[in-house]
């Protein structure tokens, strides 16, 4: 398994979904990696929404459960990259870091003929999500069980948080798990 993605700091935005992904990475089902570019722009967002503590919390937190996620020495490689100029730091840190898959909201900024050549691939977080379902079903469960288990203040049952995956646009993933895990849905 271990299969080497660059998540985009829009993927790792909405809580429940950064949740998954990085319980994921646990799980050893994924090895996530993102860069300092990535970090920064991902902190910079949550500290509108929850605060610069709390984003700087979430942040450190994140790069202390993995380290090795960290990419670096990709700079030189930027002006390069044929993608969306707001994005070619993604492109050349997932290329330098030889990951297979970015992971993002933002497909489009990432089209085919800038990826093709660097043997990258965009996709959606509700495809990768799904992917990784029909790939590792009862390890996509566990993490999400994990998941729901660890939720505090408040508490949030599995049913919340395949709602919370509806929420973010993540249709598809949602209703294969309400189909498949009629457990997890509350069916």
């Amino acid at each position: 398994m271990r299969f080497p993605v660059f998540l985009d700091a829009n993927a790792l935005y909405p809580a429940s979904l950064a949740d998954t992904l990085l319980r994921l990475g646990e799980a050893e089902v994924i090895r996530p990696h993102w860069s300092r570019d990535v970090m920064d722009e991902l902190e910079r967002g949550l500290a509108t929404a929850v605060g610069a503590e709390r984003a700087r919390k979430r942040r450190r937190t994140m790069e202390a459960a993995f380290p090795e996620a960290m990419v670096t020495g990709y700079d030189g490689m930027v002006d390069g990259m044929e993608n969306d100029p707001k994005d070619r730091h993604v492109l050349a840190a997932a290329v330098d870091s030889a990951c297979e898959l970015i992971v993002t909201f933002n497909v489009k900024h990432f089209p085919g003929d800038a990826l093709t050549h660097h043997d990258l691939v965009a996709v959606h977080p509700d495809e990768f999500l799904l992917d990784q379902l029909d790939l590792y079903p009862q390890a996509v469960e566990w993490t999400l069980m994990r998941q729901a288990a660890a939720t505090a203040r408040p508490q949030l049952s599995p049913l919340q948080i395949i709602e919370s995956f509806e929420k973010i646009r993540l249709m598809g993933f949602a209703a294969e798990l309400r189909r498949r895990l009629p457990a997890l849905s509350g069916q």
